[in-house]
C-alpha cells in the first residue's frame, strides 16, 4: 500500500530553489514513455539536468542526496561545487547513490527492485527532515516514496490527468485562456477523423496525451500524397494510432498565422498551496515540424511577457486548488492580434521540464530574484537575462572528458563571472565523451549580452553559430 506522506507546516512555502534546511533526496528518474525517449540522443545523461540543485548547498542547512543509474563523473560535480564559497563543506553535505545499471529502464523502477539501494538511501537521510524532488512524478516516485518514508515534492498521480493534453485543454477553458480549436480526450481513429473533419483549416495537429517535448505529436493534411508529418523519427500513421488507443489525443486547428512566436511560463505550487509564477521564456524549437524543445531564452519577449504571465497564473490558482505541489510548465502560442498580441494555452507540463533548469541555474548562480511586475530576474538592482540550450553538439567533442570541456570554456574566458554574476553554466556534460554532446546556459545583463555569449560558446564548443 502507498502512504502519501504530507509536508510539515514549516514546509508550507517550500521551493526547492531556495530551501534553508532540510534534506533533498533528488529522484531525476526519466519515467516517461519509453519509445520517445529512446528517440534522444544521451537520454539517460538527462538525469543530470536537476544537478542544479546541488548550488543548494550553499546553505549550511541543507544536504542533498542525488539519485543516478550511473555513476557521476567527479569532474562535474566537482564543477558544480565550484560555484559555491566552500565546496569542501558543501561536499560533506552531498551523498551521490549510483545503482551502477546501464539498462534503459528508468531508474526509480530498477531502484525499487533492489532492496539494498532502498536501504542505502534511506541511510543517507538518516532520520534528517527530508523531501523527494523527482524529475516527474509517476506511480513509481510514489510507491519510492512511501517506502523512504518522506514527503513528495510533485503533483500526485491522481492529478496526472491535468497534464495530458486533454487535461490541459480542461483546466484552460475553466481558466479562462484561449485556445486553439480543438478536441480531447480522443482515442478511436472514427473519434479522430471527426474531428479532423469539423476543424477549419487544410491542417490540423494530433497531439498524444503523455508526448513530451513535442515527440508525440503529428501534423494531418487533409489533402495531398503526403498526408502525415511527425516530429519523432521513425514514426507512421499505424504506430501512432496505436499509441492514440492506448493513450488518448487532442485534435486541433493548426496555427497557420506567421509569425508565431512559442512562449513558455514556469510556475510552482508549494505544499500550502501558495502559487506564483516564476519566469517566462521564449522557446526554441527545432525538428521536422518545428515542435522540438532545443532551449529557451528569458524572459519571454516584452510584447507577449504579461499576457503569458496572466494566463499562466490563473492556471495556476486552479491547479493549486486542485491539490498540485511542485513546479511545472505551461506552454503557448503567441500572435500579433489586432490590440496587442494574443497567447493561445498549448500544453501544461505538470513535471520539472526543458526551462526549470536553466532559471534554476541562473537564480542559484546570480542570486536573482523574480519580479513579477516586470517579468525580469533582478541582482542587486540589475536585471539578468539568459539564452539556453539542450543542444550544442559536435564531434569534436566526442571523447573528450567533461572537465576538458569546462576548462576550455575557462580559458577562453567563456566560463563564469562570480564578481559579475554573469556567465555560462553547463550542464549534460555527462554526454560528451561518449555522444560529444552539452548543454549551458548563458547568462548576461541584457539580451544582446546573453545572446552574444551563447552565439560565441557555441561557435567555440560546437563549431556553429546559435540557432537563434
Amino acid at each position: 500500500m502507498i502512504t502519501k506522506i504530507p509536508f510539515g507546516e514549516k514546509y508550507a512555502r517550500l521551493s526547492i530553489f531556495e530551501p534553508s534546511e532540510g534534506t533533498l533526496v533528488v529522484v531525476p528518474s526519466l519515467s516517461l514513455p519509453q519509445d520517445e525517449l529512446r528517440r534522444i540522443t544521451a537520454a539517460r545523461c538527462y538525469e543530470e539536468r536537476l544537478l542544479f540543485l546541488l548550488l543548494s548547498l550553499r546553505e549550511p542547512g541543507v544536504k542533498v542526496v542525488y539519485l543516478s543509474s550511473m555513476p557521476i563523473d567527479q569532474e562535474i560535480v566537482d564543477y558544480y561545487l565550484g560555484f559555491l564559497p566552500d565546496p569542501e563543506d558543501a561536499a560533506k553535505r552531498l551523498t551521490l547513490i549510483s545503482l551502477d545499471d546501464p539498462r534503459t529502464q528508468p531508474l526509480t523502477r530498477n531502484l525499487l527492485a533492489r532492496p539494498e539501494m532502498i536501504e542505502q538511501v534511506r541511510a543517507a537521510i538518516d532520520g534528517e527532515d527530508a523531501w523527494m524532488v523527482p524529475f516527474v512524478l509517476s506511480e513509481l516516485e510514489e510507491e519510492l516514496a512511501s517506502s523512504l518514508g518522506v514527503p513528495l515534492y510533485g503533483p500526485a498521480t491522481s492529478l496526472a490527468y491535468y497534464g495530458s493534453k486533454s487535461g490541459a485543454r480542461e483546466v484552460g477553458h475553466e481558466a479562462g485562456v484561449p485556445m486553439a480549436r480543438g478536441f480531447g480526450d480522443l482515442r478511436t481513429q472514427a473519434e479522430i477523423q471527426d474531428a479532423i473533419d469539423a476543424l477549419p483549416g487544410e491542417r490540423v495537429i494530433v497531439k498524444l496525451n503523455d508526448g513530451y517535448s513535442g515527440l508525440g505529436n503529428a501534423i494531418v493534411s487533409k489533402s495531398g500524397d503526403s498526408r502525415f508529418s511527425f516530429s519523432a523519427d521513425g514514426e507512421t500513421w499505424d504506430t501512432f494510432s496505436a499509441k492514440i488507443l492506448d493513450r488518448g489525443a487532442v485534435v486541433e486547428e493548426f496555427i497557420e498565422h506567421r509569425p508565431l512566436y512559442y512562449p513558455s511560463a514556469l510556475a510552482r505550487i508549494t505544499p500550502g498551496g501558495h502559487h506564483d509564477v516564476v519566469a517566462t521564456h521564449d522557446q526554441v524549437l527545432g525538428g521536422p515540424n518545428n515542435d522540438v524543445y532545443q532551449g529557451c531564452t528569458f524572459p519571454a519577449a516584452p510584447e507577449y511577457r504579461a499576457e503569458v504571465g496572466a494566463s499562466a497564473a490563473r492556471i495556476a490558482a486552479i491547479l493549486a486548488e486542485r491539490g498540485v505541489v511542485g513546479l511545472f510548465g505551461m506552454d503557448f502560442f503567441a500572435l500579433k492580434a489586432d490590440a496587442g498580441y494574443a497567447a493561445l494555452l498549448c500544453e501544461i507540463n505538470l513535471r520539472i521540464g526543458g526551462t526549470t533548469h536553466p532559471f534554476g541555474a541562473a537564480v542559484l548562480t546570480t542570486g536573482a530574484t523574480y519580479d513579477p511586475d516586470t517579468g525580469l530576474l533582478m541582482a542587486d538592482g540589475r536585471p539578468k537575462y539568459y539564452t539556453a540550450t539542450d543542444n550544442c553538439s559536435s564531434s569534436c567533442l566526442r571523447g573528450r572528458s567533461p572537465g576538458e570541456v569546462t576548462r576550455l570554456a575557462e580559458r577562453l574566458g567563456l566560463g563564469f563571472d562570480h564578481a559579475a554574476r554573469k556567465g555560462n553554466v553547463f550542464h549534460l556534460l555527462g554526454a560528451i565523451p561518449e555522444h560529444g554532446k552539452l548543454g549551458f546556459t548563458s547568462i548576461g545583463d541584457s539580451r544582446e549580452e546573453a545572446d552574444e555569449l551563447h552565439r560565441l560558446t557555441r561557435l567555440a564548443l560546437c563549431g556553429a553559430p546559435s540557432s537563434r
